[in-house]
């Protein structure tokens, strides 16, 4: 009995999975770095030249001559990105994001999944992180627990049935961060790397050439 088509169909399976793996690896990044990229919406001078330079193509496009055979096309294209850059708001200098983090000091902000605190219904969070302090925010900005940077102890990142957990451990006490959905894995390895950046950033100069060389 011939295994060809198992060969085959194993081969294609982690073809596929590959695949997936770097298209879900370029959309992280997309979506990691596209806060960085938005800074463009908050600097009024950038955001004022960008509406304007997309008004000016649009209008180009407008003009071409429609004797090509996708004029149409083009004209129409050039009257939605006109009216496009006539539509968008204003520049946006600072969000309610950036507000929250410069009054805790806060030097990252990143994705806490979902927190439970206590017996209360889990809620969606933010950590906002500094050397000395990590905020476990909700979306309303409420606290849901404060963690001590300096004395962070222990960071665990695993998977648990179709989620991954965050562990953290300061102190006498810890906390469990859940995250959710495709890119689930990638946020909390992300929170984590936060963690310990801004725990290393407290460590005295020699534990942290002990530590650079123990790495």
């Amino acid at each position: 009995m011939s295994t060809t088509p198992t060969s085959i169909t194993a081969e294609e399976e982690r073809l596929l999975q590959r695949v997936k793996n770097a298209f879900g690896a370029a959309f992280f990044l997309l979506v990691q770095y596209s806060p960085r990229l938005l800074q463009l919406h908050r600097n009024e001078k950038s955001w004022t030249l960008f509406r304007i330079a997309l008004g000016c193509f649009g209008a180009a496009l407008v003009i071409l001559p429609l004797s090509l055979w996708h004029g149409y096309f083009t004209a129409l294209l050039g009257l939605f990105l006109f009216v496009v850059s006539i539509l968008l708001p204003s520049a946006e200098l600072e969000s309610a994001t950036d507000r929250k983090a410069r009054e805790l000091g806060a030097q990252t902000v990143v994705s806490g999944g979902e927190y439970q605190p206590g017996n209360t219904k889990a809620r969606q969070a933010q950590l906002f992180v500094s050397p000395s302090h990590t905020w476990a925010l909700d979306k309303n900005f409420d606290p849901l627990v404060v963690i001590n940077t300096a004395e962070i102890s222990g960071l665990d990142v695993e998977p648990c049935a179709d989620r991954w957990l965050l562990r953290v451990k300061w102190g006498d006490r810890k906390a469990e961060f859940t995250y959710k959905g495709i890119f689930a894995e990638r946020f909390a390895r992300l929170a984590e790397e936060s963690l310990r950046q801004a725990n290393f950033a407290t460590l005295p100069k020699a534990d942290k050439r002990r530590a650079a060389r123990a790495s």
